[in-house]
């Protein structure tokens, strides 16, 4: 009786562990569109934070709106004033990743543009927030996106030889002139994003700031429209560089 009950045994074994095999093949088919369905549906995919070291050319129409101020002299003195320049200086970003398709985040930064070689210059400081849209090729992202934001500049302006101040009929001539203007700006943008790994990658980026705001102060007479509406100088293209850091790679 016990060789019969064993023969059953050995026949039955093969024949159970068949069909619990096709039981858990069944299993994970079913349960596996669930999960790629899942990811599939992921919103929050990544972040991202780092610097970045710019240079840039700006520039304006003339000495006087540069430096937004008519009383450094008469109109022969001012035309002889730089009215473009190189500009240096840093930023910072923070950003998450949507979709795999999309950043959102904040972003400041501070430019500075040395003039004459006497300590004048014109500094923008600015921050606000970003959104740009990207797609991956391979360890490669293009980007393409717009800053939305609010700034300062302040220009000042320093002469080669030290005098001080006086009044002659036609101008108020200064030994030195600082004013400051809050802007308005709008700021598009494209680069690349080249994958160093998991968790870094080299952004590569050019923009072209556009800031808005009143463009007179206590010192000038450009006052033939004061409003917010008014494009600001100067102006121009910038280059940045620098490293990002967190979640880099597509989620899939």
């Amino acid at each position: 009786m016990k060789k019969i009950y064993l023969l059953i045994a050995l026949v039955l074994l093969p024949l159970c562990l068949s069909a619990q095999k096709q039981e858990d093949n069944a299993t994970a088919a079913y349960e596996r569109p669930e999960k790629s369905e899942k990811k599939s549906q992921k919103i929050f995919t990544g972040f991202s934070g780092g610097m970045m070291l710019h240079i840039g050319y700006m520039f304006s129409d003339s000495p006087e709106k540069l430096f937004s101020s008519t009383g450094l002299g008469n109109t022969d003195f001012i035309k002889n004033l730089p009215k473009s320049g190189v500009s240096l200086g840093l930023g910072g970003t923070l950003r998450i990743h949507l979709i795999n398709h999309i950043h959102l985040g904040a972003e400041g930064g501070v430019s500075t543009m040395p003039l004459m070689g006497t300590g004048s210059s014109v500094r923008a400081g600015w921050g606000g927030a970003i959104c740009d849209f990207y797609t991956n090729w391979g360890i490669v992202r293009p980007i393409i996106g717009l800053g939305v934001g609010g700034g300062k500049i302040k220009r000042l302006y320093v002469p080669e030889e030290a005098e001080d101040t006086y009044i002659t009929a036609d101008s108020t001539y200064y030994n030195a002139s600082y004013t400051k203007s809050p802007f308005f700006y709008l700021d598009p943008y494209v680069g690349l994003e080249i994958g160093l790994g998991s968790v870094m990658a080299l952004m590569i980026r050019v923009d072209y700031m556009l800031p808005f705001g009143r463009t007179s102060s206590g010192l000038t007479n450009l006052t033939s429209d004061i409003k917010w509406s008014n494009f600001m100088t100067p102006t121009g293209p910038r280059l940045y560089v620098g490293l990002m850091f967190g979640k880099m790679k597509k989620e899939k």
